[in-house]
């Protein structure tokens, strides 16, 4: 997130306590990991104020080395996995499901990827025009940048769920403004406004909480 640690550590507050309002709402085990978006979203914005204490000096460049590596771990190796399999198991129909599975491949095969570059290649972590910067070889290149955008945000619109069609479009509008304006510090500044757009999951299990849980058996 721009700024700073204090930005960080209050929207993390935020999110967290978006977060425990959407899993309450939670009716199916199906639903319980898209619910859990807003709350890991909150654990994510948490990790980066502590990179930021790092790269402000308060902690040790080692923290923020570290810290910046979780943080990344998540955006960029599991998020792709786990977006569109929250997705998919969400959908109350088998042949939207169907529909959605090139995306969990997509998404998986892009994690593997991702996993590996982390892996193999060094991270360098800075700070430019207050965002924080995360580079690494493999992953900062246009073409996983492309694949990232149709994995995370693909799946969504398919959905019968007019609010997942919502969520997708408006992280697909954040995705590609923060990726015309700020190119070199998408991977933070995506993360932190994806997570804002996280209150469209709220107030989608708050107000859908008389046609919830879909029949998962007998939906076709």
């Amino acid at each position: 997130m721009c700024f700073s640690a204090t930005a960080n550590f209050v929207g993390s507050g935020v999110l967290g306590g978006m977060g425990v309002a959407t899993l309450a709402k939670v009716k199916h085990r199906r639903e319980l990991m898209f619910a859990s978006l807003p709350a890991l979203f909150a654990v994510h914005q948490f990790i980066e104020g502590f990179v930021w204490l790092g790269l402000d000096g308060i902690l040790s460049p080692t923290v923020a080395h570290n810290m910046g590596a979780a943080f990344v771990l998540y955006a960029q190796g599991l998020l792709p996995f786990l977006m569109p399999l929250s997705i998919m198991l969400f959908e109350p129909t088998r042949a939207r499901r169907r529909t959605m599975l090139p995306f969990v491949v997509l998404g998986t095969l892009l994690t593997l990827y991702m996993l590996w570059g982390l892996a193999a290649y060094p991270l360098q972590v800075s700070v430019l025009d207050n965002s924080i910067v995360y580079v690494n070889y493999a992953t900062n290149m246009t073409w996983v940048a492309v694949l990232y955008v149709i994995a995370t945000c693909g799946s969504l619109f398919f959905s019968k769920v007019k609010a997942m069609v919502f969520f997708g479009t408006a992280n697909l509008v954040i995705l590609l403004a923060v990726m015309a304006v700020k190119r070199y510090a998408f991977t933070s500044l995506w993360c932190a406004y994806a997570a804002v757009a996280s209150v469209i999951i709220l107030m989608y299990f708050w107000k859908s909480q008389g046609i919830r849980p879909f029949k998962y058996v007998e939906a076709i």
